[in-house]
């Protein structure tokens, strides 16, 4: 696998990030003035709708591209679901700051 496939790969990874967060956005705001959960936390909201839209995009993937669902999908579709979430909640300055404090960095050069 080349470079240019690994950032093509990356950039759909973050445009899906984008799009399933944008929509769990607009599912919360809709469905948080209902009543039942109205005294609820916003962000338990976002959280649950999170975790039940990124395992059903992942299943709507597959089954538009007749790929068979394997566990290890699901599984990964929920760990995805956090990273949403923040996205989701908090933008993308949380998961930059996330991102700046793990990643490597080059001891001789800073």
């Amino acid at each position: 696998m080349n470079m240019n496939e690994i950032m093509q790969y990356v950039t759909y990874g973050l445009a899906l990030i984008g799009v399933l967060a944008f929509m769990v956005s607009i599912v919360v705001q809709v469905i948080k003035e209902m009543p039942g959960l109205a005294k609820t936390p916003t962000s338990i909201v976002a959280l649950v709708t999170s975790a039940i839209l990124c395992p059903l995009a992942v299943i709507c993937l597959c089954t538009y591209y007749k790929i068979v669902i394997t566990w290890y999908y699901i599984f990964a579709s929920f760990l995805a679901a956090f990273i949403v979430y923040l996205v989701s909640t908090g933008g993308w300055e949380r998961v930059k700051e996330i991102w700046d404090r793990v990643k490597y960095k080059d001891s001789e050069g800073e």
